[in-house]
């Protein structure tokens, strides 16, 4: 297993041999940043590794998550999402709120000008929206607590399996702030609008019982069979044909904002390219590139 862990002091035992991918992802990372990511295969795993702060996120967790879509090595099919400890994430360090070393405090953040103030809520964002991309399958293991970021970043993987144990809250209005790091439109698609105003506006906790009833969760079970139940999971999913899985995530994931003839369509193209890939038919006589 390659593992490269952004945190600490970066350094790989003496006998892993490091990817390309990986030494581009710790290349220059900054110190205890708190994610650990490793690749086996066509599974990655990534780990927020900051247990004794119930892995709470900063702007450098965010940073680094974006390094790693960015250098995915091409093999990679599945990702799976995890907290170290008992919580998946408790959401924003609430240094934040007052600065601690070797980051801004929010008053440092907000006296930026707009262009570096947006800038550096996209690069935050990117960290997330990788997770979303055709030609993977993205699964959050939450167990304990997914409060504010913790929570969209669950939202921001295709499925989500969850510990019995496993608390959601969208915190941001609660403290003044908007969710920011892409998980209101999951959580609308998810659950409707009517419930997703109710639960962000109200900053209530929902349980995993609750969670899977809204379509947060696509399976609850016992914190000791978490890894049990991933492993079934990715079995499944590996099992599918790589091409034809992220063609359909494609088509799936473009459905909400097609027409029915758009859909349809959309269908159709990838359709071809799947027959003509499959079973190696030739261009048609008479079609572009065809030999007359």
């Amino acid at each position: 297993m390659a593992d490269a862990q952004i945190g600490g002091s970066g350094e790989r035992p003496a006998e892993a041999s490091a990817s390309p991918a990986d030494e581009t992802i710790s290349a220059g990372a900054p110190a205890e940043v708190g994610v650990r990511f490793e690749v086996d295969g066509e599974i990655a795993t990534v780990t927020l590794c900051r247990p004794e702060k119930r892995n709470a996120q900063t702007p450098a967790m965010w940073s680094a998550l974006a390094r790693f879509g960015e250098n995915l090595p091409e093999q990679v099919r599945i990702v799976v999402v995890r907290g170290e400890g008992p919580s998946f994430s408790a959401g924003l360090d609430l240094s934040l709120l007052t600065g601690a070393p070797g980051q801004r405090s929010f008053s440092e953040i907000a006296a930026l000008d707009d262009a570096a103030l947006e800038r550096l809520i996209a690069e935050s964002q990117r960290g997330f929206l990788w997770l979303r991309r055709p030609e993977i399958v993205s699964i959050a293991v939450v167990q304990g607590h997914a409060i504010g970021a913790g929570f969209q970043l669950a939202l921001a993987c295709d499925l989500r399996i969850v510990a019995e144990d496993a608390k959601f809250c969208m915190k941001e209005p609660a403290l003044g702030l908007v969710p920011d790091l892409t998980g209101t439109k999951p959580l609308v698609e998810l659950v409707g609008l009517p419930r997703a105003i109710e639960m962000c506006l109200t900053a209530r906790t929902v349980d995993a019982a609750e969670a899977a009833r809204y379509g947060l969760a696509e399976r609850v079970v016992p914190a000791g069979d978490l890894d049990r139940a991933v492993h079934e999971l990715v079995t499944s999913l590996l099992a599918i044909d790589r091409h034809a899985a992220a063609a359909t995530k494609r088509l799936l994931l473009g459905a909400r904002q097609r027409t029915l003839e758009e859909q349809a369509a959309a269908e159709r193209s990838e359709q071809m390219i799947r027959l003509r890939t499959l079973f190696s038919a030739p261009a048609p006589r008479g079609s572009a590139g065809a030999g007359n």
